[in-house]
């Protein structure tokens, strides 16, 4: 019985996460809706909603600067993590599954931001580990509400830059319910799909 308790304990925070996750997708679908537009299967036009989220810039392995607010149009994973970080370590073989998952789809962005900056060490921890991951550090103040004070934390943003989720602590990121979720917040504004009348 008390094994029981436990387990649905641990399941509890992961289930709200995914409830809110799906809920805040749907909503943004409503949100981004206008009326002159019709989904067309023929037009290549793409409608891009207008970018409200925080302009933090990020920097890649290779020193270029990427800003969120570039990325506008994308739904957005940043995961904050280092190396000797255990719970870090353990999410990770679950991230990259996630991103294989996507691979091939330009509307999503994955961010592995190091807080430690050593960008050399998580480079060498990607590629013994075989992981398809880029490794970027801060380029800029990370707003408060992005990152805390524990790691890993993942920020998962919409395509005008809208926080959707924020997730302290490990998660299995190849859980259906989360695929699921990234999935329709993707299919969201689908460029190529929407037109103007």
């Amino acid at each position: 019985m008390k094994r029981q308790l436990n387990k649905r304990a641990m399941l509890m925070p992961l289930l709200l996460m995914t409830v809110s996750f799906c809920f805040a997708a749907r909503h943004q679908n409503e949100k981004w809706k206008q009326p002159n537009q019709t989904v067309t299967s023929a037009d290549t036009t793409s409608v891009t909603p207008e970018y409200s989220g925080p302009d933090v810039t990020f920097m890649d392995e290779n020193g270029n600067a990427v800003s969120l607010k570039s990325l506008k149009g994308k739904v957005v994973f940043i995961n904050f993590w280092a190396t000797w970080c255990p719970p870090c370590r353990h999410e990770m073989p679950s991230i990259n599954k996630l991103k294989q998952s996507f691979t091939g789809n330009d509307n999503i962005v994955f961010l592995m931001v190091i807080i430690d900056g050593n960008i050399k060490k998580s480079k060498a921890f990607m590629k013994k580990n075989k992981y398809d991951l880029s490794v970027y550090i801060p380029n800029s103040e990370i707003p408060g509400n992005f990152l805390g004070s524990a790691i890993p934390t993942t920020v998962i943003l919409a395509r005008n830059g809208d926080m959707i989720a924020r997730i302290e602590g490990g998660r299995d990121y190849t859980s259906p319910e989360i695929t699921k979720a990234l999935n329709e917040l993707v299919q969201i504004y689908q460029p190529a799909l929407l037109t103007n009348k």
